[in-house]
């Protein structure tokens, strides 16, 4: 019975699921870091503030098609947990093509896209032709970045992290090596740094899908695009991402408001706020590890009808998610005075991180719980909750209590974004006890 599987054996697996993905996404800042560090050197400073602003509208771009991956993950996860190996097979299929027709959509209205998110970021107008000459190549990667997403969801569903790790380091060190050679080797500047991400990011793809391949049951061409041509059968995968993408949109929305806000209050705190945000979204990384470990586990459970074992698995990770926070806020208050110091040599800047450092401390374990259940209930693929959950948090906690906060300046914002993660965790808990009694995980 797997309700009855050992303890000490399903530690195991969490953490087997767990540490891989996040010693990958530390990976990610770490190139971020090497990408800076590279174009710092250039002499100008306008190819780095160039890349920064190119960087981020991509981000943003790609990141609001992540529904790709978890919508994939939660579907596998059921399938396999089911014995229906096929079944996740064509997930992935039909994740991948669903991934090819909106990276043609996007670069098709690549002239538009890229337009808006300039003009929304206004950059300085000497960054201005470097920003969209860097977003006028990254845009080539569309195809690469998505469908990466949808392997990379293919492989967590199946509960095996140990593959993207491998995917997400192969693309950083040829990121790295690619800027050397072109920004620094060939002195392509900003133009050299866009194109060796493409680069890299296609070489990602390859392996991705090269490991997937080998992964797959070798099935009849012929019934297989048989399948794939059903259009009825993507409605279920549809009906997933629509949820996450309007919830996906949100959160942007919730990170592009915190730093606008905080531009409004003077260049010095939108920068300590900067360089605070970057040390949560590192901190970010270990929880996310768990809500991996809890995608796989909660939706292969699911899958197999075995309601004692998602329980089961679903507490264990929440131990590991309750005890990491726990660990990196402990770690984040006793590294503060070093961490600051390292992170800028402006004193005023200092002093700002010092003043609203608190904040960075208590969100880890504020956060927790609303990363932990988003792997839950992405892993269910129960995902119209996440949504609604997301919008309730947004329109009815961050934005109502930051309005009637503007009278304490940066401390108000801080405490309106806290209490957005906060709400995150209340409400996906309260929709996590309402299944509970109704029984609903099964239907």
């Amino acid at each position: 019975m797997e309700d009855m599987e050992p303890l000490s054996r399903l530690d195991r697996k969490i953490w087997g699921i767990a540490w891989p993905a996040i010693l990958a996404n530390i990976s990610v800042p770490l190139l971020g870091l090497v990408d800076s560090a590279i174009l710092g050197h250039l002499g100008n400073s306008r190819y780095l503030a160039a890349v920064a602003v190119g960087a981020a509208l991509l981000t943003f771009l790609y990141w609001g098609f992540s529904f790709l991956r978890m919508g994939t993950t939660g579907l596998v996860a059921r399938a396999e947990g089911a014995g229906r190996h096929d079944r996740a097979t064509l997930v992935l299929l039909r994740s991948s093509a669903l991934a090819l027709l909106i990276a043609a959509t996007v670069f098709s209205l690549r002239e538009p896209l890229i337009g808006l998110g300039l003009y929304l970021m206004a950059p300085a107008p000497d960054l201005y032709p470097l920003a969209a000459s860097y977003a006028h190549i990254r845009i080539y990667s569309a195809p690469a970045v998505l469908v990466t997403y949808t392997v990379l969801g293919w492989f967590i569903g199946r509960q095996d992290t140990r593959w993207p790790m491998l995917v997400v380091i192969v693309t950083n060190l040829a990121n790295i090596a690619l800027d050397f050679l072109l920004v620094m080797g060939l002195d392509l500047r900003s133009d050299g740094a866009a194109w060796a991400t493409v680069i890299a990011e296609y070489l990602g793809c390859a392996v991705a899908l090269a490991s997937a391949r080998h992964k797959l049951p070798r099935d009849p061409i012929e019934e297989l695009r048989r399948k794939l041509l059903d259009w009825r059968a993507y409605r279920a995968l549809l009906r997933s991402n629509r949820h996450l993408f309007v919830r996906t949109v949100c959160l942007l929305f919730a990170f592009a408001f915190f730093v606008a806000q905080g531009e409004n209050l003077g260049s010095e705190v939108v920068a300590a706020n900067t360089l605070l945000v970057h040390l949560m979204m590192v901190a970010a990384y270990g929880l996310d590890g768990f809500a991996f470990a809890a995608e796989g586990l909660s939706g292969q459970r699911l899958g197999a009808r075995d309601l004692p074992g998602f329980y089961r698995a679903v507490h264990r990770c929440a131990l590991w998610s309750a005890i990491t926070a726990a660990v990196v806020s402990v770690g984040l208050l006793a590294a503060s005075a070093p961490m600051i110091t390292l992170l800028t040599d402006l004193e005023n800047i200092r002093a700002l991180m010092r003043t609203y450092y608190p904040w960075l401390v208590v969100l880890p374990l504020l956060a927790a719980p609303a990363y932990l259940l988003d792997g839950v209930f992405v892993g269910a693929s129960e995902t119209r909750y996440m949504m609604s959950t997301m919008l309730l948090s947004l329109l009815g906690v961050f934005l109502p209590l930051w309005y009637f906060t503007q009278g304490l300046g940066n401390h108000g914002l801080w405490l309106s974004f806290a209490a957005f993660n906060l709400a995150r965790g209340i409400t996906l808990y309260l929709c996590y006890r309402d299944l509970n009694h109704k029984a609903g995980w099964l239907r």
